[in-house]
């Protein structure tokens, strides 16, 4: 078993309880006996997250939407279990979903995740998504630092010329500077 899928279906048995409705989602191999919970009216996030998320590890694209809601959600849990089955969904629309929630400015707040997300994927639109929320993120006094730390190391992973000012610029800012001096290292030139 996955490693991420135990984690969740652990987490989510406290959420539902004694519910057999847990214990017939957790067993099912029937995708469609899955996909009928993500349009189903009523049903528990916790009963929506754990089969958007088999879906998605099985590539199921019809997991798509919830992932992404629940990539976007206050807990961090849930985004990051999101963000994993989000990864080997391989829907094309995920990286275009992730970069439009990472620079969100009203949600960077749960930006890590998309942030990462991105990373991962190694898409088209990490490198410029990365650099719009970093550059944000300079700004004095800015009380997202670790989704700056995380676009930091990101640009360096990417190892894209295209980051290079950005990451200059976050050498002025000490709790970004190391990781922005590893980050150049990477870059080619």
């Amino acid at each position: 078993m996955d490693e991420e899928l135990r984690s969740l279906t652990e987490r989510l048995r406290n959420e539902a309880g004694a519910s057999p409705v847990y214990e017939r989602l957790v067993a099912t191999e029937d995708p469609k006996v899955l996909a009928d919970v993500l349009t189903a009216p009523g049903q528990p996030l916790w009963a929506r997250e754990l089969v958007a998320f088999r879906l998605g590890l099985a590539g199921d694209r019809r997991a798509f939407e919830a992932l992404v809601l629940l990539l976007n959600h206050r807990d961090p849990q849930r985004c990051a279990s999101a963000a994993h089955a989000l990864a080997r969904l391989g829907d094309p629309r995920t990286a275009r979903a992730a970069a439009a929630l990472a620079t969100n400015e009203l949600r960077v707040a749960y930006a890590l995740h998309p942030v990462r997300l991105l990373v991962e994927l190694r898409a088209p639109e990490a490198v410029p998504a990365l650099i719009t929320t970093l550059g944000r993120r300079l700004r004095p006094h800015d009380p997202y630092r670790v989704v700056a730390l995380a676009c930091v190391e990101g640009l360096g992973a990417l190892g894209d010329v295209r980051a290079r000012p950005v990451l200059d610029e976050a050498l002025a800012h000490p709790a970004l500077a190391e990781a922005a001096v590893r980050a150049l290292a990477r870059l080619p030139g």
